[in-house]
């Protein structure tokens, strides 16, 4: 995993932005980590309606197929 340097990163903050993987990258003060950068693009978010006009429903979706009288 990528680290950087919180100075370094303030001055460098938008490219860094621009350009992140979907690893992410840590941010350190002083050696040590006090932060992770990871991308939001990684949300389901994406996943609503990209299947539109390739799903074909046959049949009921709301029936499980399986006939029964409710007074038996």
């Amino acid at each position: 995993m990528k680290t950087i340097q919180a100075s370094k990163f303030k001055e460098k903050c938008l490219n860094i932005l621009d350009n992140l993987d979907t690893e992410g990258i840590v941010i350190t003060k002083h050696g040590k980590p006090v932060a992770k950068v990871i991308p939001y693009r990684t949300s389901c978010a994406d996943l609503i309606g990209s299947m539109k006009d390739r799903i074909k429903i046959k049949g009921d979706i709301f029936s499980t197929g399986v006939k029964w009288d409710a007074e038996s």
